[in-house]
């Protein structure tokens, strides 16, 4: 039986040597119907010549405009749907893949037609036995979180297993799943796109599977990762962004509110976290810009 056409989106943006690695092992990977989109956002350290040495086969598209994480990808997810690709792998420049990662997702999703999104198990590159994420799940309360993250991987995940949201880093989506709820939403530009994605292809009755026998390795995001305040910007309006989208029960909004306050006020008041002033002043803008509707890219 013919093999369905995987098309892989990644996008680029002066991360060369990342890039050319992420593309050294997808094309050692045991699965033959395969294409990568590259996807090169205005880079100027050479990647693009870099890519079209090294991998001449890869497709590359040169953005015209910074849309972010969810609207460049959607660039590529729409091309890779023109293309004909059955499934669309939307990965990160800086993962490492198993040779038969990409094999294992796809056997996994044949097991059930109503799996529309699958991820692999995603390990720390730099401690590359510990479990960086082993999908992802929403709480009560709407707060999310990566199962077994910085646990080491002792046999723990044995079966492929039913989560509520795949890491945006290496999430493989069906087409049917992208012609029924829409790619991306453009909105988030950058943070919780991914879980709200999952989210709307639950509400359609599609099922999320993480596949532990997957195995990829993920630069970002160790165990000893500092985010920037942008990434604190972003995760406050997006959180905000995504409960309103999909309707958040109240008490929901109450303890998200309240937390948020509750920081903000710490990170104002308290000496010891005067090294956070930057980030309480991102949440506090994230906060304002979500009441006002303000969307894309963060404002200056």
């Amino acid at each position: 039986m013919k093999q369905p056409l995987i098309i892989t989106v990644l996008l680029n943006t002066n991360r060369r040597d990342d890039t050319l690695a992420a593309l050294d092992s997808l094309e050692k990977s045991t699965y033959d119907n395969h294409r990568v989109i590259v996807l090169d956002n205005a880079s100027t350290d050479g990647s693009v010549e870099a890519i079209r040495s090294a991998s001449p086969s890869v497709q590359i598209i040169r953005l015209e405009k910074n849309l972010g994480y969810a609207g460049n990808n959607n660039v590529g997810i729409k091309e890779a749907l023109i293309q004909g690709a059955e499934w669309v792998l939307v990965l990160n420049e800086d993962t490492i893949m198993a040779k038969d990662c990409l094999t294992r997702l796809i056997d996994a999703g044949k097991t059930n037609l109503k799996i529309g999104i699958a991820g692999p198990m995603v390990y720390h590159n730099n401690e590359p036995d510990v479990i960086q994420s082993a999908g992802g799940m929403l709480g009560r309360y709407w707060q999310s979180w990566h199962i077994a993250q910085n646990e080491q991987d002792r046999g723990q995940f044995s079966q492929p297993h039913f989560v509520d949201w795949i890491s945006g880093c290496a999430i493989l989506v069906r087409r049917e799943v992208i012609e029924q709820i829409g790619a991306l939403d453009d909105r988030f530009f950058y943070y919780w796109e991914e879980t709200e994605w999952c989210m709307r292809a639950k509400k359609k009755g599609w099922l999320i599977l993480h596949v532990p026998q997957a195995k990829l390795w993920h630069k970002g995001v160790q165990r000893d990762y500092h985010p920037s305040p942008n990434v604190t910007y972003y995760a406050t309006r997006n959180h905000f962004l995504l409960m309103a989208k999909h309707q958040a029960p109240i008490l929901a909004w109450i303890i998200t509110w309240e937390q948020t306050f509750i920081t903000l006020m710490s990170w104002t008041i308290k000496p010891k976290w005067r090294g956070m002033r930057a980030h309480r002043d991102a949440m506090l803008h994230g906060s304002i810009d979500f009441l006002r509707h303000q969307w894309g890219m963060r404002s200056t």
